[in-house]
């Protein structure tokens, strides 16, 4: 099979049909043929692709001249006797054709080929760009539909308290260490549920170092209910903090970041009790 891809490609059938081969070789091809399916399609393609060219190349007679041939040929007198010595007849261009190489063939084959590919490669790359960017917006979308659900939940939750009769609203006051501290302290005894309202906090904001720190006084010792900020321009309403069955009051004192075990009694910022 490689030598008849050989033969294929050496342009022998392109001069074949042309005519201009020597009889050796036009017995070469001939045998060819007969041994080779191959090279008879091929040879059958190239007959094509030529009278496809000459087809299409052909020169027409004018009128003038197709009439007199026709008139010649009714009265049997094909000769020039029937046209005048003046008029001659236009000859058909012939264009002589270079035998194409059968390299050239797979040349183009192989440039249109990588042509197809890069352009694959190309419009996956785009679509595969286009995906990625529907993904993140709809991962986008995604968050922004469970921000606005968290935030109606929120929303829903603070409303509750102030709506539920079980819950126990306690005005924190300002001590000498802040005499116009304020907050708000929702509880639910039987929930074991603590709430501050941030927006009702009158504090100072505090610095990186410090938080403010929420007691509950139980049975006359504190208990931790956790640590909060006081940020500027805060959106935040409520906040939920540790959980208490019990307390006969609430505090606010000042401590270093994260919290303490036991209240720092001089830093102590506002108190109420029931």
């Amino acid at each position: 099979m490689e030598d008849v891809k050989k033969f294929i490609e050496s342009g022998i059938l392109e001069l074949y049909v042309l005519g201009d081969v020597s009889p050796a070789e036009r017995q070469q091809v001939d045998a060819m043929i007969q041994q080779h399916p191959a090279v008879k399609a091929e040879l059958e393609e190239i007959e094509k692709a030529l009278e496809s060219y000459a087809l299409e190349n052909a020169v027409q007679p004018s009128q003038k001249q197709r009439t007199k041939i026709l008139n010649s040929l009714v009265i049997n007198l094909a000769d020039d006797r029937v046209f005048t010595k003046k008029e001659t007849v236009t000859e058909p261009t012939v264009i002589t054709m270079r035998p194409p190489g059968s390299s050239n063939f797979y040349k183009y084959a192989f440039a249109a080929s990588l042509a197809l590919l890069v352009g694959s490669v190309v419009a996956i790359y785009n679509l595969n760009s286009k995906l990625q960017q529907t993904t993140q917006q709809l991962v986008a979308a995604n968050l922004q539909t469970q921000r606005f659900t968290k935030t109606v939940n929120y929303m829903n939750d603070q409303l509750g308290v102030f709506r539920d009769t079980s819950y126990k609203i306690l005005h924190l006051k300002g001590t000498k260490n802040l005499p116009n501290g304020s907050l708000l302290v929702a509880w639910n005894p039987a929930k074991k549920k603590v709430m501050i309202d941030l927006k009702s906090l009158n504090m100072p904001v505090n610095d990186k170092d410090h938080q403010y720190q929420l007691w509950a006084l139980v049975g006359g010792k504190p208990v931790d209910l956790g640590v909060f900020d006081k940020i500027a321009n805060d959106s935040t309403d409520m906040k939920q903090m540790k959980s208490v069955a019990l307390a006969q009051a609430f505090a606010v004192t000042r401590e270093p970041r994260g919290g303490s075990v036991n209240p720092t009694m001089s830093e102590m910022m506002i108190i109420g009790q029931f």
